[in-house]
């Protein structure tokens, strides 16, 4: 079994800020009002040259109607069954509440190995308050302050002599392809991924929002291999009104950056909005892969022609860049939902697509010495020589007399006869014109 520990608590007593220093990172969003986390959030630390993978978990809450509340105390018992290690977060300021009385009896029942954390020992004076909590019975009671990292080192030495040294299931995430399922919010992203695994691995509701961080969940089935990242919606600067929902854009953005092929979502009733363009073009920004899946088909009415003429009007709104695969998708029947994983993992081949330099001049010298590049003012220009250039996604530099004398319009042109040569369906093409 790989190296887990899962971080657990009442909401509010530092489970995301431990999350962020035991991860040297900044992924999880802190704000000191409770059911900030939702969903389970996952990391990486590493202490004494061993690897594990930390799991932020939403607070638990015990007989509560809040819709979200039901739904992140389903998580937290999830987390508790994948982890290896437990770590329950109290806080040294109130003491024991009733709430974490509830925890512990949840943690009784498993045999799995569980530090008690008393946080918010920031000062001298709160060293020693946190001995009522060996009234728990279930662990040892570490001091520590999340916040300025104190007490975390004798924390981490005695929780890694619970690992498997041995353990490389961590490293391997770091060579798998990378989807991101980006789109604006309540577009059924979460219920994407929901419906893939097989398992409710993110919280879906009706309510827009309902995710806030960016969840990788490993998808290994069927012959495919990758991390899928659920996201929080992406919606008009004008329409974030919280904070909270404010940092939850960004680390969106942040995982398309991250990403190789983002599967961006539509609403089928709504159709292709300003808003969906805007991410869309965050997505052609930073050259990713895009699959567009246009969700809630199920939901629209429809005859033998209704998908070609939304296909077409798709096409027409998303250019110039349209050479794009669409998908009529419905997460709630599960129609099509595995030709959206081969679609992806197309997509991502084409992305890693090299094409050998004297393939490339053989194909495109010819045709540009068919259709040369249009005079301007008197000058000619020609073009020598091409070669893909040893980037991420795909581009190329086109060699010639006069870079500064080439058009759109040609670049386009040629971009246009790499995509009918090659399959980069999906991808968008970067061509530079340098000085030979």
């Amino acid at each position: 079994m790989s190296n887990i520990v899962a971080i657990v608590g009442r909401p509010n007593v530092g489970k995301s800020t431990l999350f962020n220093r035991l991860t040297e990172s900044r992924q999880a969003i802190v704000k000191e009002i409770s059911g900030v986390t939702r969903d389970r959030l996952y990391g990486r630390g590493e202490w004494n040259g061993i690897e594990f993978s930390v799991i932020d978990t939403g607070g638990y809450v015990h007989g509560s109607d809040d819709i979200f509340e039901g739904e992140i105390r389903k998580q937290v018992e999830i987390a508790i069954q994948e982890a290896t290690v437990i770590i329950f977060v109290v806080d040294v300021m109130t003491g024991i509440v009733d709430l974490d009385e509830t925890v512990v009896k949840i943690l009784r029942k498993t045999k799995k190995p569980i530090f008690i954390v008393a946080n918010k020992v920031d000062n001298t004076e709160r060293v020693g308050l946190s001995s009522e909590f060996y009234s728990f019975g279930i662990g040892d009671v570490y001091d520590i302050s999340a916040t300025n990292g104190s007490g975390t080192g004798d924390l981490l030495d005695d929780l890694v002599k619970h690992f498997d040294i041995n353990d490389k299931t961590v490293n391997e995430k770091d060579d798998l392809p990378r989807f991101a399922i980006v789109g604006k919010p309540n577009v059924g992203k979460s219920s994407l991924v929901n419906a893939l695994t097989g398992e409710e691995r993110n919280i879906v509701t009706d309510i827009s929002g309902t995710t806030r961080d960016s969840i990788d969940t490993r998808y290994k089935a069927f012959g495919f291999d990758f991390m899928l990242v659920d996201t929080a919606g992406i919606r008009k600067k004008a329409k974030v009104t919280e904070d909270i929902e404010y940092y939850s854009v960004l680390r969106s953005v942040r995982s398309i950056e991250d990403s190789d092929v983002c599967i961006f979502m539509i609403d089928a009733t709504e159709g292709l909005q300003k808003q969906d363009l805007h991410i869309y073009y965050i997505i052609e920004k930073n050259s990713k892969g895009v699959v567009v899946l246009v969700n809630k088909w199920d939901l629209v009415e429809k005859d033998h022609t209704t998908m070609k003429q939304y296909e077409e009007k798709i096409r027409e709104q998303l250019a110039p860049f349209n050479d794009v695969p669409i998908l009529f998708t419905s997460t709630i029947t599960k129609q099509r939902i595995h030709k959206t994983l081969e679609t992806a993992m197309e997509v991502y081949e084409n992305r890693t697509r090299k094409i050998s330099t004297s393939e490339l001049n053989e194909v495109m010298l010819d045709i540009i010495q068919a259709t040369p590049p249009p005079a301007v003012k008197g000058k000619y220009i020609r073009i020598k020589y091409v070669q893909q250039l040893p980037t991420h996604s795909p581009a190329f530099a086109f060699f010639c007399n006069l870079p500064q004398y080439v058009g759109d319009s040609y670049k386009r042109f040629l971009e246009n006869r790499l995509r009918e040569r090659y399959n980069f369906t999906g991808i968008p093409l970067k061509i530079f014109f340098r000085k030979k």
